[in-house]
């Protein structure tokens, strides 16, 4: 007999959670779950492609604090290969138990992230790329709103954008270039170019005026500093890598350079240059 924990139950319609009737992590039903929560994402997108904002901030609430969200929240952070690397706490989630009681533990309210755990790991030039390992709980969160962000950014997203992208690869990227380059008109060369250290030096404050996501727990994410030798370091600048929603913050930050490149180009190639 599997254990039984503290009873709850989901609302069909919102995917909230009442007590009532029991749930345990082996009998949420995950197909029911993805298309719940899929059904809200949709739903986010149009509103952002309506313009109507208000109804995405408050979709994304509905989002966040559905039980289906916060389940697939705790399946995502659980599933990866990196469950088994704790954050500060030395904490992670490997039983049913835990799992069930993590989705209970996904509240925005009287929420505070930990610092993040700093390692280094090697780069291919010789140089060290920093990591900030969340805790798992912290993990679950970022995982939890990434799914009410996620439509937004690939909604507003540059085109040609691919890296961080669900359902686009480098294959992708790899084929659009051969797809622009066989053109009779193309160009004859491919620019090659890094953002050094972008992850590191995104302002915070335009990630806080810019991002359609609430404030408050983004700002305490940005902020939450790290431990590096048992000593805690404030954070001023940048979001994480090793973040469960950097890539997508990043990617936002990035977007309109696309468009920007190509007003370069075409005044670089006018007669008047």
């Amino acid at each position: 007999m599997p254990p039984c924990y503290p009873t709850m139950t989901v609302d069909q319609t919102t995917g909230a959670v009442t007590n009532q009737t029991e749930i345990s992590w082996h009998s949420i039903n995950w197909a029911k779950a993805n298309r719940e929560v899929k059904r809200l994402q949709v739903r986010i997108a149009k509103a952002v492609k309506e313009g109507r904002w208000g109804k995405v901030k408050a979709l994304q609430w509905l989002l966040t604090h559905s039980f289906y969200g916060k389940a697939l929240a705790v399946k995502r952070v659980t599933d990866n290969s990196g469950s088994k690397t704790p954050g500060v706490d030395g904490i992670t989630w490997s039983t049913q138990e835990q799992k069930t009681q993590a989705i209970k533990s996904l509240r925005r309210r009287g929420y505070k992230p930990q610092p993040l755990r700093r390692v280094y790991i090697p780069k291919a030039n010789g140089k060290q790329r920093p990591l900030g390992i969340p805790t798992m709980r912290d993990r679950a969160m970022q995982a939890l709103y990434a799914l009410a962000l996620e439509p937004v950014a690939e909604t507003t997203a540059d085109r040609n954008s691919y890296g961080f992208r669900r359902g686009r690869s480098t294959a992708d990227a790899a084929g659009q270039c051969f797809i622009t380059l066989a053109r009779a008109d193309s160009a004859t060369y491919v620019p090659d170019a890094d953002i050094s250290g972008c992850f590191d030096n995104i302002s915070h404050e335009w990630l806080l005026a810019n991002i359609p996501l609430d404030k408050e727990i983004l700002r305490k994410w940005l902020k939450s500093g790290f431990v590096w030798k048992q000593q805690l370091f404030p954070t001023h600048a940048g979001t994480p890598q090793g973040g469960v929603i950097s890539p997508i913050l990043a990617n936002m930050a990035l977007d309109g350079m696309e468009e920007l490149l190509n007003e370069a180009l075409q005044k670089s190639q006018s007669p008047s240059h």
